[in-house]
């Protein structure tokens, strides 16, 4: 690893993170009411209000809220920062109904949501009249996302390689969204299949989720180009900037970091930090990682449908790598990846649970609500309980 990479990654402890929960009724059915809880936290409706000391945000999906920090920040601060924010959301509602983490919603029917309908509709007109956006890839997707300080520019090219040959393995772990519409299916992460192909008519956009390797900064900023062109070839030329950009990792230059968003959301946030501290710390490491496309691709594919059990020797030696990188910071949240390896993505876990109790989801969603609330890792409870 060259020094300026590990000179920009001694400033990565200031990163961001961004967390999207479903609002739930007592039944754990979806309640698309995120602007009716935004103008009770402020008093007027906005798309992003600062309350509890922490940013609200709307999401498309009009029954999700994101949760994203005051301010950048380490790993500790992000968590205290987030779960206070949560704590206060909840007790300035009374309670009234649950929020849950997880990749996708598991019980979501697409008649029972919307998309977000007051400001910024220009965009969502744009994407709804190329794609329809009526579909579980837009309305049924919540993501961790980690945005990572790349510092100067020259470094880009080495970090976004390196998430890039990484992201199997990251999606592995964090799976967890293995249930759409209230049925198993074939997949541990099922938001990541409904994703890529979300915006199929223009496969440009999304490049089934893998970006391409980058040899420089100008093959990232060609790739936009393409995507621009298509979309002004399509008059949706209001599309044209740097988020729309649809792969596991984008350079946001804008904010001058790379925006990871490949991860399912977990069930708690100390969870989305464990895993933003496995991915901080492997970027520090020398690592051999494949980097052929069509490798890649398929270790995607596996790591999608079986999750840690699909790559758990790797995933083995990657935390012990790791292990050897990381802060003393990241060295705290290590541990539950380590279960994770061990037991399982929060996804696998989940169907197991689902099979001891005959498919009952409403316990299982009740114990992921208190695991969100009380910021309590679902796998460390299990072992606590028993």
């Amino acid at each position: 690893m060259s020094r300026k990479m590990q000179k920009a990654l001694a400033t990565s402890s200031q990163l961001g993170t961004e967390h999207e929960f479903s609002i739930n009724d007592k039944n754990f059915q979806p309640l698309p009411i995120s602007d009716r809880i935004i103008q009770r936290l402020n008093g007027s409706l906005k798309h992003e209000v600062a309350f509890g000391g922490i940013k609200v945000s709307k999401e498309l999906q009009k029954h999700v809220l994101e949760l994203i920090p005051a301010r950048p920040g380490s790993l500790s601060y992000l968590e205290g920062n987030l779960r206070k924010g949560l704590c206060e959301l909840l007790l300035a509602t009374n309670c009234e109904y649950s929020l849950l983490g997880l990749g996708m919603h598991p019980l979501l029917k697409l008649e029972q949501t919307t998309y977000w309908d007051h400001d910024e509709q220009e965009y969502y007109q744009a994407y709804d009249r190329l794609f329809d956006i009526h579909q579980h890839g837009w309305l049924n997707i919540q993501a961790l996302q980690v945005n990572i300080p790349y510092g100067k520019k020259e470094n880009i090219v080495s970090m976004f390689n390196k998430v890039r040959a990484l992201m199997p393995y990251l999606v592995a772990i964090s799976a967890s969204s293995p249930m759409v519409e209230g049925k198993l299916t074939s997949y541990m992460d099922n938001r990541l299949v409904y994703y890529r192909e979300n915006q199929r008519q223009i496969p440009e956009i999304c490049h089934n989720v893998l970006p391409e390797k980058l040899e420089s900064v100008d093959d990232y900023v060609q790739i936009n180009r393409r995507i621009y062109s298509e979309l002004k070839r399509s008059d949706a030329e209001i599309l044209c900037r740097e988020w729309v950009n649809s792969r596991g990792v984008i350079v946001r230059f804008t904010r001058r970091c790379l925006e990871v968003k490949a991860m399912d959301e977990q069930e708690c946030l100390r969870s989305d930090m464990a895993i933003s501290a496995f991915l901080l710390a492997l970027l520090r490491c020398d690592l051999e990682l494949e980097e052929d496309e069509d490798c890649l691709h398929s270790l995607l594919e596996r790591a999608m449908r079986q999750g840690v059990s699909g790559m758990r020797p790797e995933l083995q030696k990657l935390l012990c790598q790791a292990e050897r990188r990381a802060t003393f910071e990241e060295r705290r949240y290590l541990p539950l990846v380590a279960k994770k390896i061990e037991q399982g993505s929060l996804a696998e876990v989940m169907v197991q649970q689902l099979k001891e109790t005959d498919g009952r989801i409403e316990p299982l969603l009740s114990q992921m609500q208190w695991c969100l609330k009380e910021n309590r890792p679902y796998i460390a409870e299990m072992e606590r309980c028993g």
